[in-house]
């Protein structure tokens, strides 16, 4: 599976789901399950490497602003969220963070941000069309902290300066 296989299975889930994160995931494994074991770890390596690619303390503010604060647990959600965003959206915040303020149409914080059931679709399926957990993905680890400048979370006046078009459209 190519990049572009990859994000079109990405894109087609999202679409279909009209957006529903949940929903989403839960077609991702149904999409995912049609395909051959081998195919199935491909995705997983590729949805592997861009949530590690996206562990970043720039991107970890703008989901701080984005949700009014996030945890360790709720910025791996954000990433495999953000993935789920599909292609434009996902390399556009990691160029700019501040960027999803007019990358994302639309955002509820209640809803948007957080699905860490996608990170799974690909251990789903391939447990079904196996019978096994899926193996390791021999990819490098995650780096033990995110990479780039810290950002002090709690200092309003700091991520309003670091993500003012965020700043204003989400907390403003």
């Amino acid at each position: 599976m190519d990049e572009t296989e990859f994000w079109g299975l990405v894109d087609s889930a999202r679409e279909a789901a009209e957006g529903d994160p949940e929903e989403q995931s839960d077609l991702l494994v149904e999409q995912l399950s049609q395909l051959d074991p081998d195919s199935v770890l491909d995705f997983a390596r590729h949805f592997e490497a861009r949530a590690n690619r996206a562990y970043r303390w720039d991107l970890w503010g703008a989901a701080w602003v984005l949700l009014g604060g996030v945890g360790d647990d709720a910025f791996e959600a954000f990433r495999y969220w953000l993935i789920g965003q599909g292609r434009d959206v996902f390399e556009g915040a990691l160029h700019d963070p501040d960027a999803l303020a007019e990358l994302l149409e639309d955002f509820d914080e209640q809803v948007d941000g957080d699905c860490e059931d996608l990170g799974f679709a690909a251990d789903e399926a391939y447990e079904q069309l196996t019978g096994a957990v899926l193996p390791e993905l021999a990819l490098p680890p995650r780096p033990e902290e995110p990479i780039g400048t810290t950002v002090d979370f709690e200092d309003d006046a700091v991520l309003a300066e670091r993500y003012p078009r965020l700043w204003e459209r989400f907390r403003g």
